[in-house]
């Protein structure tokens, strides 16, 4: 139906930088299952599948109860494995949205996929959002390492970059000034994210390293909702245990 949402979470086993840890147990689940349970809490979502590369996520993803669709490993990005499972459930063409959850991402907040979906959906002329929260740490603003977000009054993106944005005269950190992280969660309109594979590389994409600049240098819309909590993402093992420590100050345990 055409008013329905699918989550997909884009599972390539081998991660780069902490190799295979979407299958690192966290107190007595993996990583991936973690992932997929909390994003399961948004009740916007009325489908939720993984997308994988490796047939130990795909079996993974089955014991557990959930559904797995098996992927090219080819797939350049997560947004290529997403419109490869279109191409594979034309079917799924017809829903309102696509929603890209990161595997590693257990900590998202459910309410933040929920707005995020809604804002794209309330804006006929956008094609994608994202989420974005407040910045209030000097050191994560001026690291490059973290992902930066400008938007206009009416919660469209201007410009994403991993520098110091938006700066000022001294380029100093200001306390009170308008500083967001992106956070890396995209919702798409079907038909836009087949349509995503065909743009070509654009200069500022490859400049920054950051793949959604692609959508604004060819001219379409990125709504970016606002969420209070920051995520947690596992990139290195030292972020296993703050999970841990999120999982505990929420008592989440099964």
């Amino acid at each position: 139906m055409a008013d329905q949402v699918l989550g997909i979470i884009p599972a390539r086993y081998a991660s780069t930088r902490l190799y295979g840890k979407l299958l690192i147990p966290i107190l007595g689940k993996t990583l991936l299952q973690r992932t997929f349970e909390n994003a399961s809490r948004a009740t916007i979502l009325n489908d939720l599948v993984v997308a994988t590369d490796d047939v130990r996520i795909l079996e993974h993803v089955q014991a557990f109860g959930g559904q797995a669709i098996m992927t090219s490993i080819d797939c350049p990005t997560a947004t290529d494995r997403l419109a490869e499972v279109l191409q594979k459930h034309p079917e799924w063409l017809n829903k309102a949205a696509i929603v890209n959850i990161q595997g590693d991402e257990p900590c998202l907040d459910p309410l933040a996929i929920e707005v995020a979906v809604q804002l794209l959906l309330d804006d006929p002329h956008a094609c994608m959002s994202t989420i974005a929260a407040p910045l209030t740490d000097e050191e994560e603003a001026l690291s490059s390492s973290v992902v930066k977000c400008v938007m206009d009054r009416y919660q469209n993106a201007l410009y994403f970059s991993r520098a110091f944005i938006p700066s000022n005269k001294k380029h100093v950190f200001n306390p009170r000034g308008p500083y967001f992280r992106h956070m890396g969660l995209y919702v798409y309109r079907p038909s836009f994210l087949l349509e995503y594979q065909k743009l070509s590389p654009t200069p500022l994409q490859l400049e920054e390293d950051l793949e959604q600049l692609k959508v604004l240098e060819h001219g379409y819309r990125i709504k970016v909702a606002i969420t209070e909590k920051a995520s947690i993402g596992v990139d290195v093992h030292e972020d296993l245990h703050k999970v841990e420590q999120w999982i505990c100050k929420q008592n989440i345990f099964s």
